[in-house]
């Protein structure tokens, strides 16, 4: 963490308890990031951003307030911490609200190991800018290609946590980025697709000819895309979608929404949902992965555990309110923003990976839908009805027939997560590392 960063964080407690703050913690986020898009061979746009935010949590009693500011001024500081000393007196009364206990804080007070923070200089605009035009060029080398939408990106941010609890931590992490979209076809029948890859580390970076390569054979495969016949049909969601299934459970399992007694998980803690032998796991200390990291929003140690385990679900994702208003110990799971207070979020997580390739997936599917992209979505939180228009490719006799676009996949997630067969194409470097997915009996609406 830098000096600068942590002076003012601290500087801004100080200023909070003299205000009459009972308990107090403050957030300081500063970062930088630079990014460059190449569109139609010329550079449409190179952007600079540097940020410094201050986020304060007040506690009287069992009374809360935040706020923030971007001004750094001792004027500012003092302003901040009279404005959220007065909005907790006004707050109504939460008995759940409050600081970690000093005994149970976070030994490791930064991200050493993790190597989530690229220790290279920063790269030159004409660095990134290199990387857009390789992807845009691969991308229009490909036959049919009509237009390339290319970027390069990087980002270094630093964060620091100061508590009245006696907690004082930081860490800095980094993020190079290149990305394209592709496009083919004219008029009604122009087709678009994407590829993009991140990295913490730039060494970690694939080249990115093959990103734009990649981008436009995809957008060049969804050529002559027509609606499916309506029925009842196995679906394969692509490892590029596959993730966001396990979104879903994740948010379901999230302490806040069994709290507020929305969530279609209440009353499966220790019942099966997921196929037996499958565990669904949160690991923060993976290295040189973006979700990582040693404490959580609230100074607590974070570990790995097991979300699901054998099929089964094993508990709630939890900070510390929640928790205490179900009667459970935090996770080490809480996550903020400088203007809002902690709330619980997962970090990295692995589902179990089958030994079946997308391909074997497809065979064992025989005629059904592989998705491959989707838009839009009805989930009901509470009933875990799902219903999101999608695209992608029909199959038939587990081969890849023609492309697929504007129809609609439904089901219940309760009964769809049951009845997942995972692949095993996950990719190694995400944060959620989910494979290819078969469902069986999916509703699909189409011509």
């Amino acid at each position: 963490m830098t000096d600068r960063l942590l002076s003012l964080a601290e500087a801004l407690l100080h200023a909070a308890t003299r205000a009459g703050a009972g308990a107090a913690d403050v957030l300081a986020v500063e970062g930088t990031s630079l990014s460059v898009d190449i569109r139609r061979g010329r550079l449409e746009q190179a952007e600079r951003a540097e940020g410094l935010d201050l986020g304060l949590r007040v506690l009287i009693g069992g009374r809360q307030a935040c706020v923030s500011a971007s001004d750094t001024s001792r004027r500012t500081l003092d302003e901040m911490a009279a404005r959220a000393v007065a909005m907790a007196r006004e707050a109504p009364e939460d008995p759940h609200a409050g600081l970690a206990d000093p005994a149970d804080l976070a030994a490791a007070r930064d991200a050493a190991g993790l190597e989530i923070e690229d220790p290279s200089p920063d790269p030159e605009a004409a660095a990134l800018e290199a990387d857009a035009r390789a992807a845009e060029a691969a991308a229009m080398a490909v036959p049919g290609t009509t237009q390339v939408e290319a970027s390069g990106g990087f980002s270094r941010q630093r964060v620091v946590l100061v508590a009245t609890n006696g907690f004082t931590g930081g860490y800095g992490r980094t993020s190079r980025s290149v990305s394209a979209v592709a496009f083919t076809g004219t008029g009604t029948g122009m087709e678009r697709d994407w590829a993009g890859e991140t990295r913490a580390h730039a060494a970690d970076m694939p080249p990115a000819a093959g990103i734009g390569d990649r981008a436009a054979r995809r957008a060049a495969e969804r050529l002559g895309a027509r609606k499916p016949a309506t029925g009842t049909y196995p679906v394969v969601f692509d490892e590029r979608v596959a993730s966001s299934l396990i979104g879903h459970l994740l948010a379901a399992a999230n302490g806040a929404a069994v709290a507020r007694g929305s969530s279609w998980l209440l009353g499966a803690l220790g019942a099966p949902v997921l196929p037996r032998g499958l565990d669904l796991v949160e690991d923060p200390h993976r290295p040189r992965t973006g979700g990582s990291r040693c404490f959580d929003a609230e100074g607590l140690p974070t570990k790995a555990r097991r979300i699901v385990e054998g099929g089964r679900l094993t508990g709630w994702t939890l900070d510390l309110a929640t928790g205490r208003k179900l009667g459970m110990p935090s996770t080490a799971s809480a996550a903020r923003g400088t203007g809002a207070p902690p709330s619980p979020a997962t970090t990295n997580v692995d589902l179990t990976q089958g030994t079946a390739s997308r391909a074997d997936l497809l065979a064992q599917m025989g005629t059904g839908l592989l998705v491959t992209s989707m838009i839009g979505s009805t989930i009901n939180p509470t009933t875990g009805d799902y219903s999101r228009g999608a695209s992608g490719f029909w199959v038939e006799g587990g081969q890849i027939a023609w492309p697929v676009n504007e129809c609609t996949i439904a089901g219940n997630l309760r009964a769809m997560l049951m009845r997942i067969v995972p692949a095993n194409d996950a990719r190694p470097h995400l944060a959620t590392r989910v494979p290819s997915l078969l469902v069986d009996g999916m509703t699909l609406a189409g011509a």
